[in-house]
């Protein structure tokens, strides 16, 4: 089969690669008819994640139908059309136990297109499959559904939920890329007062005001500033980070209001300064995190009912053997405009209904 195979830093490829297999009875093989690119394999590509081997195949957001599963997989079937999450479960760790799946410690949490192959590929093969597939309704397109395996869970769990967000709330969120972009759209499920967000591109901006922002600002524009003029000087309640550079975790921690909540999301490869000789005394909660998808169900339910925008953040789309070309359209958003590219496999469904 073909796969986009990680070489090593700023090296990939289309290429051939073996057809995966069973390897445990909790496995499942799935064909893929739907994967996107997150911004974490362009990390990956930068050497910010040092612990991905050359050879991977990467890639860890997937829609697919079921080809074969393993002996001890009871609740999937060759044949279901499922959305593959970016994070496996074993279930029986102590974290898992809790819900929290992405630190999982029986082999599972972010393996896909991290320690083991991932779905940027025409089969993959997905362990833990009972809990980590999830079957999709034929409501839901694969290209909407395929946005419930990161950036919705992501956005809404380590950013909104974990920022807290509540009725009558401030919310700054900084960086309008997909994961900024799905923060403004769940952050509306708690009526926040209002929402800003602030990013580098005016592209960005713009789809930020369609998704829901109540207000905009370039990276340039003071967006300090700005927050302060709007909420009499105190700053925002919460502050969502997701853009995973020094400079925008720095100016979370200068946003944030006496009191209030930062929620880091992106993925850092430097460090950032944390000054503390500033912040000691002003009762700010700082979280961090890796999503756990426990909210998948949740938002698939959502978007069934049509109270997730999905379409708006697919700006392109292109055939699965297109990748590289894929990559170097996302790589530079900043000119092509793109916020979610998704690749249709040979058997991406051609008529299925889309809820928004």
């Amino acid at each position: 089969m073909k796969a986009f195979v990680f070489h090593g830093l700023g090296q990939s490829a289309w290429a051939d690669v073996p057809d995966p297999g069973i390897v445990d009875a909790t496995d499942a093989i799935v064909r893929v008819d739907a994967v996107t690119i997150c911004g974490t394999d362009l990390h990956i590509l930068k050497g910010d994640v040092r612990d991905v081997a050359p050879g991977t195949v990467l890639g860890h957001e997937a829609v697919g139908e079921v080809v074969e599963v393993g002996s001890g997989v009871g609740t999937v079937r060759p044949g279901d059309r499922v959305l593959v999450s970016c994070i496996s479960a074993c279930g029986r760790c102590r974290f898992c136990r809790e819900g929290a799946y992405g630190q999982c410690r029986g082999g599972g949490g972010w393996i896909l297109g991290h320690t083991i192959d991932g779905t940027q590929a025409e089969y993959v093969r997905v362990p833990f499959a009972d809990l980590s597939l999830h079957p999709l309704p034929t409501a839901v397109s694969s290209q909407d559904a395929v946005l419930l395996a990161d950036i919705y869970p992501t956005a809404y769990e380590v950013g909104v939920l974990n920022g807290r967000v509540g009725p009558g709330d401030t919310v700054a969120v900084i960086g309008a890329g997909p994961i900024g972009l799905a923060a403004i759209a769940t952050a509306q499920l708690f009526s926040p007062g209002r929402i800003i967000a602030v990013d580098l591109a005016p592209a960005r901006l713009e789809a930020a005001k369609v998704m829901g922002a109540d207000t905009v600002v370039h990276a340039s524009d003071n967006p300090e500033q700005l927050v302060a003029d709007l909420t009499d000087g105190l700053g925002a309640d919460a502050v969502i980070e997701a853009v995973g550079v020094p400079a925008s975790f720095e100016m979370c921690m200068r946003m944030v209001r006496p009191g209030g909540r930062v929620a880091n999301v992106g993925v850092h490869g430097q460090p950032a300064t944390l000054h503390l000789e500033d912040l000691w005394s002003r009762n700010v909660t700082i979280r961090t995190g890796l999503v756990d998808t426990y909210s998948t169900p949740t938002l698939l339910r959502m978007m069934t009912a049509g109270r997730l925008p999905a379409s708006s953040l697919v700006t392109h789309t292109f055939e699965l053997h297109q990748m590289e070309e894929a990559y170097e359209v996302f790589s530079r958003a900043g000119h092509t405009g793109a916020l979610k590219v998704v690749l249709r496999g040979k058997y991406h469904e051609t008529a299925a209904l889309s809820v928004v």
